[in-house]
């Protein structure tokens, strides 16, 4: 793992810890980078510069030009979130919102996501087709690198590593412009794209103008369908015409075998989802399914803090408050957050299930959002408020979630239990009545080895009662 641990204040103060210190390395949600390091993907790393708590970098906003900003700790669940991206950006808020489960998309970096270059990784297709560029800082000054340009292969971008991004941009979509995305994966949630493909059509009395097509997962570096943009252009969105641009864009694709889809199959399904992208357009139901208010996991109280002075670890403690007791510990700076929870601070409700943000039984809430454990740099909790399963329940008297959890019997053999509640009260948190469907998005990230979901779906409906009447 790492050896030093930077939160920093500053942009400034980032690009000099870059730019003099050669096995630094920028982390911001840490969904990707704590995997790497873990598994020892990435080389020659000995200190994390932690930018999370950097003041307005997780700002969405337009300019007077009708350019999109997306800073660079604004997450997928922002993202998703935005009216601005919805209304503006909708394929970007649609991928933001396929991506993983709401823990982490609280903590996945819509920045992070380019970063890591893999050609599955679901934001790219529709920041490719928006026509995205990316903003670099080091100490040497400021670039501006379209995203086209940005990847140099599977898992390589052309950044310095003295660079830090901070800025992505993007012109909004005009009255006249629609756009899609749709993600094929072998799940609804926590599964990487098998296919996915994002669609920006300019139009103009029902003929098209432009297209942008851009294909995920069946290339390299994620590129555009050329020979289907340039096929729509001057044409109506007919059957036939739809049809023929799906079976160009698979041209665009060069697919590989692996455990989870043959090579034949997701071409196959490049063709199936373009025209299905297409048709949406055109019918103009490229929004269904995408829900209003998607669920976060954050309370109503939920502000990102500012810290107000850097902190280095190992030199100095990590001092944090948990479950509403102040806490300094001397050692686990190394650690992830889930590790220092259960070793260095022996609350052991928060369970290792997976170590990899895959099953959720790590569930905590930090600052006030649910993230998972598993991911999260241990020194990350320094200023910070956190709450585990044992800080659930008021005194003596369990929270809504956990009566009905025993009320119901929702539990088998317990191991992911801890996890479920948690989800489940930071959902009551922000929703006093949701709806089936609002509670199955809620425990998208949790998962149940013993397949218990219908009496943990009915504990979470009851608990809703229950906080209700009180």
């Amino acid at each position: 793992m790492w050896q030093n641990y930077i939160n920093a204040t500053s942009i400034e103060e980032v690009v000099k810890i870059l730019g003099e210190r050669k096995g630094a390395r920028v982390v911001a949600g840490g969904t990707d980078l704590i995997l790497e390091l873990e598994r020892g993907v990435r080389k020659g790393i000995d200190t994390l510069v932690d930018i999370t708590r950097i003041p307005k970098l997780d700002k969405i906003s337009i300019d007077e030009d009708d350019v999109i900003h997306i800073g660079a700790l604004a997450t997928h669940n922002d993202c998703a979130a935005s009216k601005l991206i919805r209304a503006r950006g909708y394929p970007l808020a649609r991928a933001a919102w396929e991506v993983g489960a709401p823990q982490i998309r609280n903590r996945g970096t819509v920045a992070g996501n380019l970063i890591t270059a893999s050609p599955a990784n679901d934001t790219i297709t529709p920041l490719m087709a928006l026509n995205a560029r990316v903003t670099l800082i080091s100490t040497r000054g400021e670039r501006i690198v379209p995203l086209k340009d940005f990847y140099a292969g599977v898992r390589k971008n052309v950044m310095q590593a003295d660079e830090m991004l901070v800025d992505i941009s993007f012109p909004a979509l005009k009255e006249n412009q629609r756009g899609a995305f749709i993600k094929l994966a072998l799940r609804r949630a926590q599964a990487i794209s098998l296919v996915n493909v994002a669609v920006v059509l300019t139009l103009k009395d029902g003929t098209v103008k432009s297209a942008s097509i851009t294909l995920g997962a069946v290339t390299p570096i994620i590129g555009h369908a050329e020979a289907a943009e340039q096929f729509l252009a001057r044409k109506k969105l007919s059957d036939k015409n739809i049809a023929q641009a799906a079976e160009l864009a698979t041209q665009a694709a060069r697919p590989i075998d692996d455990v989870r889809g043959s090579a034949a199959y997701r071409r196959e399904m490049v063709k199936v989802i373009t025209a299905r992208a297409l048709t949406a357009i055109r019918e103009g139901v490229e929004q269904a399914g995408m829900p209003k208010n998607p669920i976060l996991l954050r309370g109503k109280k939920f502000a990102k803090k500012v810290l107000q002075t850097s902190s280095e670890f190992p030199a100095a403690p990590i001092e944090t408050t948990v479950n509403g007791k102040k806490i300094v510990f001397a050692s686990g700076h190394d650690k992830t957050l889930l590790r220092l929870l259960r070793e260095e601070g022996a609350l052991i409700g928060t369970k290792e299930g997976c170590a990899e943000g895959e099953c959720g039984a790590c569930t905590v809430f930090l600052d006030g959002e649910a993230v998972m454990a598993c991911l999260v740099p241990a020194p990350r909790a320094h200023g910070a408020e956190i709450v585990t399963v044992e800080g659930l329940a008021d005194g003596k008297k369990l929270h809504p979630v956990q009566e009905s959890f025993v009320a119901d019997g929702a539990v088998q053999c317990g191991y992911c239990t801890p996890g479920f509640l948690m989800s489940g009260a930071k959902l009551l948190e922000e929703k006093n009545n949701p709806t089936r469907n609002e509670i199955e998005q809620a425990i998208a990230g949790n998962l149940c080895r013993c397949t218990g979901y219908y009496k943990i779906v009915k504990a979470i409906e009851d608990a809703s009662k229950i906080k209700v009447k009180r």
